[in-house]
C-alpha cells in the first residue's frame, strides 16, 4: 500500500508501486500548493540553498521571453544562451568531485571514452506550457487515479496527472501524458553510428496529434487515445515509402497500443503488434528498442516502479545549439559520441525512478532508472541494463524550451552502447528546411487506416 506524502522543498519522497494498488488522487491542500511554492507542474518553484538552482520564474512562454520576437513555426529555434561560457568541464580525471551530480550512465560515459567530457554551463528554468494546461493540472489533481495494475490513467484528461507523484509509475505517466503540443510536424534524421565512425543517415516524416491534450478534451470522448502518431521513412531508397500509424491508448489495461503498417512492396496495411517493447526501432540498426522513441513510451506493465526520489543532476538541457540550421550532420556526428563540445549540461532537479523487469515478463532490458525533469516532466536521461546487471546503453535527451508553442520536448535524443562502442542519434534536424511545425492542423480523420493506404498511393 501507498502511504500519503506531501512532497516539501528541498524534500525526497521514496514510494514503491505495488502490482495491484491504485493509488488515490490529492487532497484538495495538497493541489493548493500549485502555483504557490510549486509551479503549476508540480516542480519545487524555490531555487536550491546553494543558489546553482535559481527560482523558477515562468520560463520561456514566448518567442519574445526568449529575446526573438519576430520568431515563427517552423524556424530553427535561435539560442537566448549563445554568448554564454561554461562553469566547469567534468572528464575522467575531475569526475570523483562531481559524482553526486552525474548519473551512472554519464560517470559509465566518462570511464569508458578517454575524450569524453561534459561542458555545465549556468542553469536556465526555461520550461513552460500554455496557462490552460497549468489550469488543467490543477482541476485533475483532485481526481486523476491509476487503473488497476498502474497500467493507464482515468479521470485525468489535458493536463499532468500527478503533479505531486507518489510512486513511480505516475512519474511515468506524467511523462507520456506531459504538454508537447496541439499537433506537429517534423522531417528529421536518424543515424546508427558504427564505432568508427561510419553511417548510413535514414530520413523520417513524423506527425502527431495529442489528443489527450486538446483544448477542452473529455476523457469520454478519447476513444481511449492519447496520440495519435505517423511516421513515413524517406529515405533511403530501400526503405522509402513504409508507413507506420499508431494510436497510444491511455488505459493500456483495456486496450494496448493500437499500429498499423504500410509496406509499399505490397501496397497493404496490417496491423503491426510487434510495434512495442522491446522489438528493434524502426530502421535503427538494433540500437534502440521501440519502447524507447520519446525516452520511453508505450505500458508500463512489463516492469516494477519504484520512486527514489528527486536529485540534482547535471543533465542536458537548453540544447539549442543541437537545433542549429548552422550546422551539418557531420559537425555532430563523431565516432563513438556526438561532438562533445555541441552538448549543453545544466544542473536541474530531477526525479529518479526505478524500474525492474517483472518475474515472468521479458525484456532485453532487466532494469531502467528514469531521470525525469521535474518542471517538465521530461524524460532527460535514462541508464539501461542488461539481464547480467550491467549497464548497457545510456540515453539522453537534450532537450529545450519550444518558445513558440511553448513546450519543453529534445531536440536529440541518443542512445549510446557501452558494449559495443556505437549509438544512435534520432532527431537531427540540422540539414532539414525546417524545424518542428506546430502549426500544422490535424484531425482523427487524418491518422486513420484508410488514410494510411492513401499516402501509400502518393
Amino acid at each position: 500500500m501507498f502511504k500519503k506524502a506531501i512532497l516539501s522543498a528541498g524534500s525526497i519522497l521514496i514510494g514503491c508501486f505495488c502490482a495491484n494498488a491504485v493509488l488515490a488522487e490529492i487532497t484538495a491542500q495538497e493541489a493548493a500548493r500549485l502555483g504557490a511554492d510549486l509551479t503549476p507542474l508540480g516542480g519545487e518553484k524555490a531555487g536550491n540553498a546553494a543558489g546553482t538552482i535559481p527560482a523558477w520564474n515562468g520560463g520561456l512562454s514566448t518567442p519574445a521571453k526568449a529575446g526573438f520576437p519576430d520568431y515563427r513555426s517552423g524556424q530553427h529555434h535561435p539560442d537566448p544562451f549563445a554568448d554564454e561560457k561554461p562553469l566547469l568541464t567534468i572528464n575522467a580525471g575531475n569526475m570523483a568531485q562531481y559524482a553526486d551530480h552525474l548519473t551512472e550512465g554519464h560517470k559509465a560515459l566518462l570511464r569508458t571514452y578517454e575524450d569524453y567530457f561534459m561542458r555545465v554551463y549556468p542553469t536556465h528554468r526555461t520550461a513552460a506550457a500554455p496557462q490552460r494546461i497549468y489550469d488543467a493540472t490543477k482541476r485533475i489533481a483532485t481526481t486523476a487515479n491509476l487503473v488497476s495494475g498502474g497500467n493507464g490513467v482515468t479521470g485525468a484528461v489535458e493536463g499532468i496527472p500527478f503533479p505531486i507523484p507518489q510512486s513511480g509509475v505516475e512519474v511515468f505517466w506524467n511523462h507520456i501524458l506531459r504538454y508537447r503540443a496541439d499537433s506537429a510536424q517534423r522531417q528529421f534524421g536518424q543515424v546508427a553510428v558504427t564505432a568508427d565512425g561510419n553511417y548510413t543517415p535514414v530520413k523520417f516524416r513524423d506527425e502527431f496529434l495529442f489528443a489527450y491534450a486538446l483544448a477542452g478534451a473529455k476523457e469520454e470522448d478519447l476513444n481511449n487515445v492519447i496520440i495519435y502518431f505517423i511516421q513515413e521513412t524517406l529515405a533511403p531508397a530501400r526503405l522509402a515509402g513504409e508507413i507506420l500509424l499508431v494510436h497510444e491508448t491511455l488505459n493500456q489495461s483495456k486496450e494496448n497500443r493500437r499500429a498499423w503498417l504500410y509496406n509499399p512492396g505490397q501496397r497493404r496495411v496490417r496491423r503491426a503488434p510487434n510495434v512495442a517493447f522491446d522489438n528493434p526501432g524502426t530502421a535503427s540498426d538494433n540500437q534502440r528498442t521501440s519502447d524507447q522513441l520519446d525516452m520511453y513510451n508505450g505500458s508500463p506493465e512489463r516492469y516494477e516502479w519504484k520512486l527514489l526520489g528527486k536529485k540534482e543532476i547535471y543533465v542536458p538541457y537548453n540544447a539549442y545549439r543541437l537545433n542549429s540550421n548552422q550546422l551539418k550532420y557531420s559537425d555532430i556526428l563523431r565516432p563513438q559520441h556526438i561532438s562533445q563540445e555541441l552538448a549543453r549540461y545544466e544542473l536541474h532537479r530531477v526525479w529518479v525512478v526505478d524500474s525492474m523487469l517483472k518475474s515472468g515478463t521479458d525484456h532485453v532490458y532487466k532494469r531502467r532508472t528514469l531521470y525525469v525533469d521535474e518542471d517538465s516532466w521530461q524524460i532527460v536521461a535514462v541508464d539501461c541494463y542488461d539481464k547480467r546487471d550491467q549497464l548497457w546503453r545510456v540515453q539522453e535527451g537534450h532537450a529545450m524550451q519550444y518558445y513558440g508553442v511553448p513546450s519543453l520536448w529534445t531536440t536529440l535524443e541518443l542512445v549510446m552502447d557501452l558494449q559495443n562502442r556505437r549509438y544512435l542519434a534520432l532527431g537531427l534536424q540540422n540539414e532539414e528546411p525546417t524545424s518542428y511545425d506546430f502549426s500544422i492542423k490535424r484531425t482523427v480523420a487524418d491518422f486513420q487506416p484508410n488514410a494510411l493506404r492513401s499516402r501509400g498511393r502518393r
